[in-house]
């Protein structure tokens, strides 16, 4: 279900205008879903994938923790892939987005992407 879930966040980020670099990037502390550039930004994605309920909706399921572990991710990708590449930060900065999907019962799948939550 979460590569699924992925799968249709990295489509609709591709859909508008981005460029994905890298999925599910992972280091000891945790992973990045997915990375990718948006013009001279770039994206830090976290993708939450849930099955339709009344109870729980993917866009509420990133605690402060989460997002303070996914900077400490995003510092180190920076550090470990970016800047060994282009010898620079990225000059439009980097931003974590959030992408939800929920899968209902029937009918299509619904996709939402949040920009710059953290």
């Amino acid at each position: 279900m979460g590569r699924y879930g992925e799968d249709l966040a990295a489509r609709r980020m591709r859909q508008a205008g981005m460029a994905i670099l890298e999925r599910n990037w992972r280091r000891a502390e945790g992973e990045i879903d997915i990375i990718a550039r948006d013009a001279d930004a770039v994206v830090i994605c976290e993708v939450k994938t849930r099955r339709a309920t009344p109870f729980q909706d993917p866009m509420e399921s990133l605690p402060p923790a989460k997002t303070a572990r996914l900077r400490r991710l995003a510092a180190r990708w920076l550090t470990e892939c970016w800047v060994a590449r282009y010898g620079r930060p990225p000059t439009g900065g980097v931003r974590i987005d959030l992408v939800g999907v929920v899968l209902p019962d029937r009918g299509a799948p619904v996709v939402q992407h949040v920009r710059g939550i953290g």
